[in-house]
């Protein structure tokens, strides 16, 4: 029987809800950019979208700006680095997405080293979204 970890796992990080969730994935991105520079969503819908038209580049850029906007919202909600981040929790899936199209948009332009750190950080936070955005 393996050890008891003592320590326990870290508690699940649910982010609040976000406004920009209210906003289809049609709206005008940029607009949404500008109403909710905060939203990692906005930046995951930018991000796919690029991605979408082939544009890697940018989607690296709009995806790097919602991961960071979402660990800033994962710290300011108690996330100290590690521990799950559930996809059944709807306002974490921005951040989900954006670590995803991250992932995707790294690998187009040829950093492996960033797509595969991306892709076991989405499988460490959430077995489910893993498998909902990358598939394996």
């Amino acid at each position: 029987m393996p050890p008891e970890n003592l320590l326990g796992e870290p508690p699940e990080t649910l982010l609040p809800a976000d406004p920009a969730a209210e906003s289809t994935d049609d709206a005008d991105p940029d607009a949404a950019a500008r109403a909710n520079p905060a939203s990692s969503l906005v930046w995951a819908r930018l991000a796919e979208r690029a991605l979408a038209d082939g544009r890697d580049v940018e989607a690296y850029a709009f995806a790097r700006t919602g991961y960071h906007r979402g660990l800033d919202a994962l710290r300011r909600n108690g996330w100290r680095g590690h521990g799950p981040i559930p996809w059944a929790h709807e306002p974490n899936r921005g951040f989900l997405r954006a670590m995803a199209a991250l992932a995707t948009a790294s690998e187009r332009i040829g950093d492996i080293e960033e797509a595969d750190r991306c892709r076991q950080f989405l499988r460490d936070s959430t077995a489910e979204g893993y498998r909902e955005l990358i598939g394996d």
